[in-house]
Order: C-alpha cells, then sequence, then structure tokens
C-alpha cells in the first residue's frame, strides 16, 4: 500500500533546495548546475511540494510573468516549471494533484493563462495545456546565402559577455511579438548557470533594436573542420530594422560555414533574405508553448480579433470547472452567454487556438472541436486570424 501524500507550499528554503534536485532527478538528463544557490532560482511562495512520510517526492513551480496576446497586449501569466515526479513514485496520481493545486492557485491569483514546456508530449493535455506555439531550427549555408540587398539598418556591435545580462534583459523586456513571455530575474540567472558549465564562451552583438547570443560548435577542431557551425540560440529584434542587421551580421562572419539559428517562429522569413533560398533549411521543427486558460472569459476578453461575424463557443473544462460555459466571441466583445453553441471543444483545444497557432478548421477535421452549425469553423477561423504564428523563443 502506497502512504498518503500531502500537497503543500514550500516556505522552508531547506525544502526548496529538496524540491530542486527531485525535480532535477525526475528530468535525468540535465546537466549538473555546480554549487548553485535554489533560492536565486526561486520565486517565494510559488513553489510546491508533494510530501510522502515526510520526504518530497514531487513539486510544481511557477513564476510571476506575463504573455504577449494578439493585439499586442499582455496579460498576467503564470511561467510553470520545475515540475516532476521522483521515478519510484510515478503512476500514483501525484502529478495530477500536483497540477490540480498548482492551477488552483494560479486561479486565485488573479492570474489569466499558464504555459510550460513539455519534457513528455503525452502528459499535460489532461490538464487543459495545449499546443500554442511552434518552433523551427534553421540551418544556413552561408557561403551560399549572399543576401539580396545590403543590410545597412544601423551598426551592430561586439558586447561584453561579463557585461551584458543586465543590457540583454532591458532589451528583451521590449517583447512585443504574440506569444513572447516574460524573463524573470531568476531566468536570467539559471542561463548563468547553463552558460558556466559550458566551456565555450557565446557572443553576443546588439543593435538599437535587439541581440543575437551564439556560440561556435566543435572547436576542438575548429581550424581543420570542413563545416564550421555557429549556433544562435537567441535573436531578439524589435523591428525589421534590427532583424535585417543582426541577421546581415551573422551571414558575415568569416571563419564560418554553417549557421543554425533556433528556435526561431515556423514562419521567420530567413529564406526570403537570401538569393538563394535553398541556403537555408529547416531542420527541425517541435512544440513550444503548452498553454492553459486559466480565466477563460478574461483571456478571450485580452485579445484582439478581425472583423468577422461573432460566433458562440461551448467550452469545457474538468479541471477548473466555472470556466465551463458557453461564451460570444467577436470583434467587439467576449463574455458568457445562454445563445446556442456553434462550436464545442475543451480548454485544452481552446488554448491551441487562442494565440493563433492553430486554426478551428484543423480541430474540428482531427475531432477535437465539433462544429455544431455549418460553417462556423470558417467563420471562427476569420475571426481569430492572426496574420502570423506565434512564436515564444523562451525555454523555461
Amino acid at each position: 500500500m502506497t502512504a498518503p501524500v500531502d500537497i503543500r507550499f514550500l516556505d522552508d528554503p531547506a525544502e526548496r533546495e529538496r524540491a530542486f534536485a527531485v525535480f532535477w532527478r525526475a528530468m535525468v538528463g540535465l546537466p549538473a548546475l555546480g554549487g548553485a544557490r535554489v533560492e536565486e532560482l526561486v520565486e517565494p511562495g510559488r513553489y510546491l511540494g508533494a510530501f510522502e512520510r515526510g520526504a518530497i517526492v514531487g513539486g510544481a513551480n511557477s513564476y510571476t510573468s506575463w504573455l504577449v496576446v494578439p493585439g499586442g497586449g499582455r496579460v498576467a501569466h503564470a511561467a510553470v516549471t520545475h515540475i516532476g515526479v521522483l521515478p519510484t513514485h510515478t503512476r500514483r496520481g501525484i502529478l495530477t494533484a500536483l497540477a490540480a493545486r498548482q492551477l488552483d492557485d494560479i486561479a486565485r491569483r488573479g492570474e489569466v493563462v499558464a504555459s510550460l514546456r513539455a519534457s513528455e508530449g503525452a502528459i499535460y493535455r489532461r490538464f487543459g495545456y495545449g499546443v500554442a506555439t511552434t518552433s523551427s531550427t534553421y540551418r544556413v549555408r552561408r557561403r551560399r546565402a549572399a543576401p539580396h540587398a545590403a543590410f545597412d539598418h544601423g551598426p551592430v556591435e561586439l558586447l561584453d559577455s561579463a557585461a551584458s545580462p543586465d543590457r540583454l534583459a532591458a532589451i528583451y523586456e521590449r517583447a512585443s511579438w504574440t506569444g513572447a513571455v516574460a524573463r524573470p530575474p531568476q531566468w536570467w540567472r539559471l542561463r548563468a548557470l547553463f552558460e558556466a558549465a559550458d566551456p565555450v564562451t557565446p557572443y553576443t552583438v546588439g543593435h538599437a533594436d535587439g541581440y543575437a547570443r551564439y556560440r561556435p560548435l566543435g572547436t576542438a577542431a575548429w581550424f581543420a573542420s570542413d563545416e564550421r557551425v555557429v549556433k544562435v540560440d537567441d535573436l531578439v529584434a524589435h523591428s525589421d530594422d534590427g532583424y535585417r542587421a543582426l541577421v546581415g551580421h551573422l551571414l558575415g562572419l568569416d571563419l564560418v560555414d554553417v549557421v543554425e539559428l533556433g528556435p526561431r517562429p515556423v514562419d521567420d522569413p530567413l529564406g526570403h533574405l537570401v538569393d538563394d533560398p535553398r541556403s537555408v533549411a529547416v531542420v527541425g521543427t517541435r512544440d513550444e508553448t503548452w498553454l492553459r486558460l486559466v480565466d477563460v472569459e478574461a483571456a478571450l476578453g485580452a485579445r484582439r480579433y478581425a472583423e468577422a461575424r461573432p460566433v458562440v463557443v461551448e467550452v469545457a473544462d474538468s479541471v477548473l470547472e466555472r470556466n465551463a460555459g458557453r461564451y460570444i466571441v467577436g470583434p467587439d466583445k467576449a463574455a458568457r452567454t445562454k445563445a446556442a453553441p456553434e462550436l464545442s471543444l475543451d480548454v485544452a483545444a481552446l488554448s491551441s487556438l487562442y494565440l493563433g497557432g492553430a486554426t478551428w478548421r484543423q480541430l474540428v477535421r482531427a475531432g477535437r472541436a465539433v462544429e455544431r452549425e455549418a460553417g462556423a469553423a470558417v467563420r471562427a477561423d476569420a475571426l481569430f486570424a492572426t496574420g502570423s504564428q506565434p512564436f515564444a523563443g523562451t525555454n523555461f
């Protein structure tokens, strides 16, 4: 027989240390962080622990954050992280209990949405999370990737890696693309720890409207290599000029054969920047943001919609039952209604649709949404259209 599990917040720093060690063990493949202090990496009051006979066997953490929604507004967002259960205690309902308690707490805080990055793709839909953004990795054969025009859009400068974190954080804070999320101080601290564990120091270049960070791969054989690769893992651009200037710098790097960029949006215009589009290849695409609408009415009311006829949507939510109901969504309103539903779906499917990363017709065809009135999915797609794919670009 298994002992009962107690779920509660971790108020003691020593408990948070133990919970963090449990998470690292549960994830199996994470690198060691040396002597890092866990208190630098967590936000007080948000870390839940699962206890069995006084021992921590699982945990779930989150950060106070924001999420950019269609139209450019920001909504209160919980960035869910450090969620896991010891391999000796899986399949006992512990993760389900942690997720339910965490979502209830997020709702009580007034946070409209939550999101996470899933270690496994089959876990989180049952808690109401759906894939809302997808990212791609691009490989550019630099010597074939001649720009179609000169990229003269303001100076790009080399930044001192030791002095740049605060500056990069200030630049990133202006993020306004759909799907962007806040990067709290704890996020920057954790990234610094991962960098310290990597023997190769990254380079950073800045522009008035953004920055790019990259590092060479395979440096031990760099000068004898037939394929010298630099990996760009963070490219932030707040304007088209900034984007072209930063990409122009990357494509102009000497001693480099391949520039690999990722994560990037699935509709990144890289292939249109160069004369030879075959010099740019997509080498990987994967789910990024798993989004959860915590307050459906507030979330629907926070984003903008295209000029199209309203639709009535019926939403099911077995975890946060107060979300269940019918909503009328139109260009000028989103509110509860008693009108007959034209489309029905659960909150996980609605979360996938919310930022524009999926379409109603896709989900109807897949059986994840039901069209109750002919043509309603087409009308809903016109209403929810965003014009570009959402993208976060931030892992946590």
